[in-house]
């Protein structure tokens, strides 16, 4: 490792050819629009998304959950137009931290940009408690040997702590490996249902957004239907998504990559996730399917999928499934720490977190960082272990309760994201508005995030199952203690270090036309 002090000085915007070879910079030109793209979609992991999520999504919106997956394809699509049009020109790991900072101030940066490491640290752990299920069960269904979930989800976390000390291009290929085969199958799937015609034929239904909100389907089988529900699984499908930027420094074109890759994975996978969906309600049928997931919280069967695998394609695609159940989780786990090693590393050469967390390995890999990232997701792992160390707990508390938490300090986040982008071309970057792609996609991409964090928290009760345990109670408390954490940093470096402080968000490597605007200090920060 080399031991880098923080830099205190803008880096040109020159300085972009010589990256690879500055121990405090990522390595440079390391990733193609594949592997931004891997990194990204993998990081929305649509095989544990689909076998995770769904059935959260249909016990919310019964058969509409199809609709609530339309609903947030169209919201992060809306939002994503303003966020490529701030992309273009603010170029930094940092990605929504960066973006706020510039937009909204110092103050509200840093806060956003520690909520945010966060949440993906939640992220990170809560897959592995997935990953940890599906080993778990599928291990013992194969084999007949039952091995405590823990040691498959510790023996995860160091396997991935291995492979982030590494050039980022050897995870890439993993996540790339994983994410052809997991679409392979989902099409595959879908296929096979949607070819024979479902349990009982194809309805239209199903993608009538109306139906998520009061769903009856759910109402009689679960007790209760909860739009909250359907949208917190339909957007916790996506997260990840916005990772784009936080490669920058990393690929070999930014600009073209980060429009390229956002669009195509928001759109992309949107469209997947409503096709699988639509084939997993329309498999068991639309009134059968919420009962479906009763039975798999019941027991029954690892997954509701396997049984619709083994029905309309063959006993085969439930053994590859069963593979990649375990495959994928593991690959969006590491992406989702690869992205909160990244915030760390970005604020850690900021001055906001420790200065050695900006140091890089021998690889150029945000090494210190990664370490870090690695005790904190053991410690929320070990936590949930200790609490509830059964092998469903891993799915339904760490996997359940820890992203309720983070989807909603992400929602939040990007709803932040857009007011600064407003505020930033109207301000620092006049000459690029649109009254269109920087006003109005923006103010509606806002809206739909505060609608979403409403739903979430007044519906918190019902996903989780336990109103009276303090994280599910306190979980909007905790987001906002999560913030204010940042907010205080950033009121004591603006006291203590004014040096650091006045730099703050503007290390990037594009935009250096605003360089006097991104060091003044913001009216709201």
């Amino acid at each position: 490792m080399t031991d880098v002090p923080l830099p205190t000085a803008t880096i040109p915007a020159d300085a972009t050819t010589s990256t690879a070879a500055a121990p405090h910079r990522l390595a440079s030109g390391a990733l193609g629009l594949p592997g931004v793209i891997f990194c990204i979609v993998t990081g929305a992991a649509p095989m544990t998304a689909m076998l995770f999520n769904v059935p959260v999504a249909v016990m919310g919106g019964g058969y509409a959950a199809p609709a609530a997956f339309l609903l947030a394809t169209l919201a992060l699509t809306i939002f994503s137009v303003g966020y490529i049009a701030m992309s273009r020109r603010v170029t930094s790991a940092g990605g929504f931290y960066t973006f706020i900072t510039r937009g909204l101030g110092k103050i509200t940066g840093v806060g956003s940009g520690v909520l945010i490491a966060l949440c993906y640290m939640l992220f990170s752990a809560s897959v592995i408690g997935v990953m940890g299920y599906f080993a778990a069960t599928s291990v013992e269904s194969w084999t007949g040997v039952k091995i405590p979930v823990w040691v498959y989800m510790f023996a995860a976390l160091a396997l991935m702590t291995v492979l982030a000390w590494f050039h980022i291009e050897l995870t890439t290929r993993i996540l790339g490996v994983s994410l052809v085969a997991e679409v392979l199958a989902l099409v595959i799937l879908s296929a096979g249902v949607l070819f024979k015609g479902g349990a009982h034929g194809l309805s239209a239904k199903p993608m009538n957004p109306a139906a998520v909100f009061g769903n009856t389907a759910a109402a009689h089988t679960f007790g209760t239907a909860a739009a909250g529900v359907a949208l917190f699984a339909a957007f916790w499908s996506w997260v990840g998504f916005e990772m784009a930027p936080n490669y920058a420094e990393e690929s070999r074109d930014p600009h073209r990559i980060a429009k390229t890759a956002t669009y195509g994975s928001v759109i992309g996978l949107g469209v997947l996730y409503m096709i699988v969906s639509y084939a997993f309600v329309s498999g068991w049928g639309l009134s059968q399917s919420a009962q479906a997931v009763k039975d798999q919280i019941a027991g029954k069967y690892a997954s509701a999928f396997y049984p619709l695998a083994e029905t309309f394609v063959g006993h085969w695609l439930v053994v590859v499934m069963q593979v990649l159940a375990i495959v994928s989780p593991f690959a969006c786990a590491m992406a989702f720490y690869n992205t909160a090693a990244r915030y760390l590393f970005s604020l850690g050469r900021e001055g906001v977190a420790p200065a050695p967390l900006a140091r890089t390995s021998k690889h150029h890999s945000p090494a210190v960082a990664s370490m870090t990232v690695t005790l904190l997701v053991g410690a929320i792992v070990l936590g949930f272990t200790v609490y509830d160390s059964s092998t469903m707990a891993a799915l339904t508390k760490l996997g359940t309760w820890a992203p309720l938490m983070g989807v909603l300090g992400i929602l939040g986040v990007q709803a932040l994201t857009s007011f600064a982008i407003i505020r930033y071309f109207l301000t620092a970057a006049r000459d690029s508005f649109h009254w269109l792609t920087t006003l109005v996609a923006p103010v509606v991409g806002a809206a739909a995030m505060i609608g979403a964090c409403y739903l979430l928290i007044d519906n918190r009760t019902v996903l989780a199952g336990a109103g009276d345990v303090p994280f599910i109670k306190y979980l909007p408390e905790v987001v906002i203690v999560m913030f204010l954490l940042g907010v205080g940093i950033a009121l004591w470096m603006r006291a203590k270090k004014p040096g650091q402080y006045a730099e703050l968000g503007h290390f990037s490597l594009a935009d250096p036309a605003d360089e006097a605007a991104a060091k003044a200090e913001p009216v709201l920060g």
